[in-house]
This record gives C-alpha cells, sequence and structure tokens, in this order.
C-alpha cells in the first residue's frame, strides 16, 4: 500500500480489494491494526486539532473516504484510484469476517441503533459471529466497556462514534482492547439500522454525499459542511498556487 502525505496527513493509496486483502493477511498473522478513513472535514480538523492529528497519524491504515479528498488529491498530482468509503469497507469486512469465522463486537450509536444493526448485519451475513455489543453512550464507564470488549473474543471492533471522540477513544485504548483490528465506522451503524438513508450511487460517484446528509439533517450539518469545505477549497487553492 502506497502512502502519500496532503496538508500534513498521511493516506493510504489503495482500492477496496486491496485493502480487504492487506486486512486479512494482517488478522491472519495477529498483527494489531488501527484503521481510519479521512475525509474533508477530518483533513480540515486535523489543522488545529493536534489530538485527532496524532490519532490519526498513529493508524497502520489511513484510507480515503471522501471524494473531495480524492479530487484534491489528484489535483495535487498524486495518483488515486478510488475512494474507499467506510460503510462500504464495513460491509466487505463483515463478509470477509463470516467466511474467515471472525468474531466482531459492534461499539457505538444509541442501544436501539446497535441492536438493529447487529440484527442486519446477522441476516446478511447468515456465518457471521457477533460475540458483543455496546451503545456509544458510555463515557462514565469506558475502562468497564474497555474489559467487555476485550473478554468478548472479538477479532474486530468498529466503533460508530462521532469524529474525533471516536479515533481518540481507538488511539487511547488500542493495547486494551484485545481485538486484532479496530476500525472507526462514525455513522454506518445509522445507515445498516435504516434510521438514516445514504444517498444516491449518482451523489456518491460526484461527491455529493455531505449535500445529502445535509438535506437530512440540516440544522446539524449544514455550518459543518459549509466552513469544512470552504477551508478545503482554500487549502488547496493555496497549496496548488505555491506549487506553480
Amino acid at each position: 500500500m502506497n502512502r502519500i502525505e496532503m496538508f500534513g496527513c498521511p493516506m493510504d493509496v489503495a482500492s477496496m480489494d486491496d485493502t480487504v486483502t492487506h486486512i486479512n493477511k494482517r488478522i491472519s498473522k495477529g498483527e494489531f491494526t488501527q484503521h481510519v478513513v479521512v475525509n474533508v472535514a477530518k483533513v480540515v480538523n486535523m489543522q488545529t486539532d493536534q489530538v485527532l492529528a496524532k490519532s490519526v497519524e498513529s493508524c497502520d491504515i489511513i484510507n480515503i473516504d471522501g471524494m473531495g479528498v480524492v479530487w484534491g488529491a489528484r489535483m495535487l498530482g498524486h495518483s488515486v484510484p478510488e475512494r474507499v468509503a467506510g460503510v462500504d469497507l464495513f460491509h466487505q469486512l463483515l463478509n470477509m469476517s463470516a467466511k474467515e469465522k471472525y468474531p466482531v463486537f459492534l461499539l457505538g450509536a444509541t442501544s436501539e441503533v446497535v441492536r438493529k444493526t447487529k440484527e442486519q448485519v446477522e441476516s446478511l451475513y447468515p456465518n457471521l459471529v457477533v460475540c458483543g455489543y455496546n451503545d456509544g453512550y458510555f463515557w462514565d464507564s469506558e475502562e468497564e466497556v474497555v474489559e467487555k470488549i476485550s473478554r468478548s473474543g472479538a477479532k474486530l471492533l468498529f466503533v460508530a462514534i462521532t469524529s474525533p471522540k471516536k479515533e481518540n477513544f481507538i488511539n487511547k485504548w488500542q493495547d486494551k482492547l484485545g481485538v486484532d483490528f479496530v476500525m472507526g465506522v462514525g455513522g454506518t451503524f445509522d445507515v445498516v439500522a435504516g434510521k438514516v438513508q445514504r444517498a444516491p450511487i449518482w451523489m456518491q460517484n460526484y461527491g455529493l454525499e455531505w449535500l445529502y446528509r445535509v438535506i437530512q439533517e440540516p440544522r446539524r450539518m449544514w455550518r459543518r459542511y459549509l466552513v469544512t469545505n470552504t477551508k478545503f477549497a482554500l487549502m488547496l487553492t493555496k497549496e496548488k498556487m505555491s506549487t506553480r
């Protein structure tokens, strides 16, 4: 996997198939893997949030999720074959886990959403072993939840908590989790459980998933995306002009 750097953020250039194959090899060898995906908002926030930046930089695999980052990297001369969307990678890894008999643990979202996610993925992947799950509202009992994950026997842990909480949680407790692979999946459980809808394929291909989220949750999302998208565009413009 080829690693590049953009605005101080390291990123791995890889296809979806390459990523899944690489993760499977590391799990089969018992090598701990901390995984993260980066999008425009995360790259922008890393410029001022040093804790988040450190958490991302410490990861073993850093996939490019957002199309904005893909286009930005290409604009600056990097060869990026495709985005590796977190929600798609989540499903690919569940399929892999079902085939390889790797137990998984689901952490995050509300109690109802994580329970529905468990039921849904068990239906989609009949051979999948979900050895435990827990909601994402556990900040007064972090150590107890970490111990619960460690006792579960899970090989893969998926953390559906908002950024930067999930990145910082994973980085803080990685040595205590007892898993071989851990990945932050953001709002993926909400999509799988049917709480929110994912953007149509054409919007995904044109990098408009952020707009679809704004349409669904305008009060919560419009300011976030307006600010981060504008900052990222300015960062790209400045970087492009400086290279000229």
